[in-house]
């Protein structure tokens, strides 16, 4: 029980974080190319540093939750902080939340409640050493990949990197979780999860500069729900209750579903590159 409190927990802070990073970023100057220094420029702005504070809360309480619940069903939790954080920025901001977008969070629910029916909780086997190198190798590619990804015109390229970055944090992690915390600072996969937190977070800035939170989220949770769910099924371990393997595949089907439909609301954001960005769209005030 305690996992799914923390999961819970997890995605209502996650969706703070992600309203406060979104609102900070386009308030500093966007450049046309992936730029490593904006988390430099970024920690200077108090908005910035209370979101930070947020997702790293929210990471905390994701990786306590990877110590006995499935990697599918973590993920596919924390995705939903992409639907409470337009919840959130209607009520802070006033963004604007239309009807479809309250029907797609109620699709991603259902499918939340049958990834929570169908998981068992589990203690994720050891990490080959292979995957391990493997991990190190896709982020590596990733962060070459965002230099052509910070050249588009959208969110979306420098999202699904970030997604990628974030589903080796949750891959790393779940073996990690399970064991002594005081052990971590000496294990390689420990500094493996920080290295890709700090790639997929800097990604995930320069995206939010270039379109909707919802879009840059959308892109960014859904790579990461499919990537560690089939890594966490076929490599640690996860374990599905009896006669319910369908159950996380409609779920999952119908989570990243949802996510990606999010898209569907926002687009990108025009903006000159030493402007503030405007919001858009489903981010605008009614």
């Amino acid at each position: 029980m305690l996992g799914y409190i923390e999961l819970a927990a997890s995605a209502v802070v996650y969706a703070i974080g992600i309203v406060a990073q979104s609102v900070a970023a386009r308030r500093v100057e966007r450049r046309h190319r992936i730029d490593p220094g904006i988390l430099a420029r970024l920690v200077t702005d108090w908005v910035y540093v209370l979101g930070f504070a947020a997702q790293v809360t929210g990471f905390v309480l994701a990786f306590l939750a990877r110590a006995t619940l499935p990697l599918y069903l973590v993920q596919a939790g924390a995705s939903t902080a992409v639907g409470l954080a337009a919840v959130f920025g209607a009520i802070a901001f006033g963004w604007r939340v239309q009807r479809a977008e309250i029907a797609v969070l109620l699709v991603m629910a259902a499918g939340l409640l049958l990834l929570a029916g169908a998981a068992e909780p589990s203690v994720a086997h050891d990490m080959p050493p292979a995957t391990g190198f493997i991990l190190l190798g896709v982020l590596a590619l990733a962060a070459l990949l965002a230099v052509p990804a910070s050249r588009a015109r959208g969110p979306v390229p420098l999202g699904v990197l970030a997604g990628l970055a974030f589903a080796v944090v949750a891959i790393a992690g779940r073996p990690l979780a399970s064991g002594s915390l005081a052990a971590l600072p000496l294990e390689p996969l420990a500094w493996l999860m920080v290295l890709a937190a700090v790639l997929g977070q800097t990604m995930l800035a320069a995206a939010l500069q270039r379109g909707t939170t919802t879009a840059t989220a959308a892109s960014m949770d859904a790579t990461s729900v499919v990537i560690a769910s089939i890594v966490g099924l076929a490599v640690l371990g996860d374990q599905v209750a009896a006669g319910r393997a369908w159950w996380v595949v409609g779920g999952l089907v119908l989570v990243v579903g949802g996510v990606l439909a999010m898209v569907k609301f926002s687009a990108p954001i025009p903006v000159a590159a030493t402007e503030p960005v405007a919001v858009t769209n489903a981010e605008q005030p009614a």
